[in-house]
Parts: structure tokens; C-alpha cells; sequence
């Protein structure tokens, strides 16, 4: 981890965004929950987790904002839930929190229509914004046509003095929202890996022998497929690592990949070096070609 690149990327996009909500969801993409809200706190007001289960251990002096609806009432109102269905508020009849209220947007996952504010409302719910998630395919500009055609269409009749948080747009895209209405900008990827040349996966490597053509090692026995060295990687499922979609492997040596003996296992992976091929020694790291938000990583090196 290139710290400095990092950070610079960081300030920069936070300094540019009026309103930024920093994402920390899931695994932090790849630097941990709790590590990115503490973070966050020193530029910003308020954070966003993907559900009520990720709330616990979060800056007390954060407002937590949570991306996907529950059917579940969280104990403390302290949180703004996200609302897209009838049956998300009667879910929380009588909870007498904050929502922000989803509406349908062309990706069809969570949201109707400007009927749910009044319906927040009088089920006890404050409603402190609106809420409008593009779906990632297509250009900044088209998200931003979508927004700007739902702002003035279905939106014409909500009240203006109510927020609109949007997603998926750039500083630039967001800046050319209709200036009628006051926004949020959610921000992840591009906040915390926008600058992908200070960013590393490695594993180390624990072991390595040597096996011939034909000879039996691993979970399931099975025969290697050329002579050369097996060398077992510390990675496995348990991190997130997986075979490639068209299944090759994620791990590389000197800008060799390393076959995969077998399927990643949950802490280590069986990769098999043929001969001639470049060969790491104990103690030497792989590259690890996954992406971090689905990532567990166990040790961050901050240089």
C-alpha cells in the first residue's frame, strides 16, 4: 500500500464533492469496515454501510447511513434506514427513526415511487431525503440523464427543500444536477480505489517441493500435469481467493501465472510451477489478482 498516492487520492475527491458520503460497506472494500469510517470521520458527517449488521463498532460521532432495506428493526434509531417498499415500512411502524426513501430507478432492484415519502410519514418515519441508485452499466452522463429525468418528472411534485443522495456519477456529472434541488453524492470504488497503482495483493509463500508428471498431491490426489515444483500459496477461499472466471489462476511470479494444482482451499492454494518456469522460494510473495472488495486480507503494510 502506497500510503501517500492513497491518501492524495482521497483528499482530492473528498475536497471536490460538496455533500460526499463516503461508502465503507461490506469488507471495507478490501481495508476494512471499521478502518474506513475512522478514515472518514476526519472529512465527513456521515458514512455508508450496506445493512444493520454493519453498524456495530462505528464512530459514535458518524450518522450511519444503510444502503439496502431491512425487515428487521435495529435496536437505536440512531441510523437512517433506507425505504423502497410498503412493506419496509410497516416493518418499522412505530420504530420513529430517519429513512431515506428509494425510488425506482431503470436498474429495478429496490424503490417506487414519490408515494412512499407521504406513506414514511404517516407511519411515523422522518424522512430526511430521497434516495437514486443508476445501475453501473452505461456512462456518468447517462446516470446523470436518468437522475435529472426522474428530478423532473416523478420528483416535480415533491417538495424541493427535500435531498435527493444519488450514486454512481463523478464530481463533474454530479456539479451539472438540476439546480432546483440540494444532493448527496454516495462514493466508494472511486474514493478508496481510485488510484489502483498504490494498491498490492500479495500472498507469501509456505512451502515448496518437488513433484514429477503424473505423481498424486493435494485434497483430492490428483495427478500433476507436468514436472516441476508445487508451491503452496497462504491464500485460500477463506480470502477470497478464487479461480479466475474463465479458471485460470489469480496467483503470479515474476510476471508468470501460477497454475492451480487444485482449486484454492480455505487458508492455501496448491499452484504448480513447471520446470524452467520462475520458481519462488519460502518466504517470497505472489502477486494475487482478486479484487479487494472481496478480499479478506489478514496484514496491511502501509508504506
Amino acid at each position: 500500500m502506497r500510503t501517500a498516492i492513497w491518501r492524495s487520492n482521497i483528499a482530492r475527491l473528498a475536497s471536490s464533492v460538496d455533500g460526499l458520503i463516503p461508502v465503507v460497506k461490506g469488507n471495507g472494500y478490501g481495508f476494512g469496515r471499521l478502518q474506513l469510517a475512522k478514515m472518514a470521520a476526519d472529512f465527513c458527517d456521515t458514512v455508508a454501510v450496506g445493512t444493520v449488521h454493519e453498524l456495530e463498532g462505528l464512530p459514535t460521532d458518524l450518522t450511519a447511513l444503510v444502503l439496502t432495506p431491512t425487515l428487521t428493526r435495529p435496536h437505536s434509531s440512531a441510523a437512517i434506514l433506507t425505504v423502497g417498499h410498503e412493506r419496509h415500512i410497516e416493518e418499522l411502524q412505530g420504530w420513529g427513526g430517519r429513512v431515506t426513501v428509494k425510488l425506482a430507478s431503470s436498474m429495478q432492484r429496490f424503490g417506487r415511487g414519490p408515494e412512499l415519502v407521504e406513506q414514511a410519514r404517516q407511519a411515523g418515519l422522518e424522512v430526511v431525503s430521497l434516495s437514486i441508485h443508476p445501475p453501473l452499466t452505461g456512462s456518468v452522463e447517462d446516470h446523470r440523464d436518468e437522475i435529472t429525468a426522474l428530478i423532473k418528472g416523478p420528483l416535480a411534485g415533491v417538495e424541493e427543500d427535500l435531498p435527493i443522495w444519488v450514486s454512481h456519477l463523478d464530481p463533474t456529472s454530479y456539479a451539472a444536477l438540476p439546480q432546483s434541488r440540494t444532493y448527496r453524492l454516495r462514493i466508494g470504488t472511486a474514493l478508496w480505489h481510485g488510484d489502483k497503482a498504490a494498491l498490492h495483493l500479495s500472498a507469501d509463500v509456505l512451502d515448496v517441493r518437488p513433484i514429477v508428471v503424473g505423481e498424486a498431491a493435494g485434497y483430492r490426489l490428483t495427478p500433476a500435469e507436468t514436472t516441476g515444483h508445487l508451491v503452496m500459496v497462504g491464500a485460500g477461499t477463506a480470502h477470497g481467493a478464487f479461480e479466475l472466471p474463465n479458471g485460470a489462476s489469480p496467483f503470479h511470479f515474476r510476471r508468470t501465472r501460477m497454475a492451480l494444482h487444485e482449486p484454492p482451499h480455505m487458508h492455501s492454494s496448491m499452484t504448480i510451477v513447471p520446470t524452467g518456469d520462475p520458481l519462488p522460494a519460502i518466504g517470497d510473495r505472489v502477486d494475487l489478482q482478486r479484487p479487494l472488495h472481496t478480499t479478506m486480507v489478514d496484514e496491511y503494510e502501509w508504506l
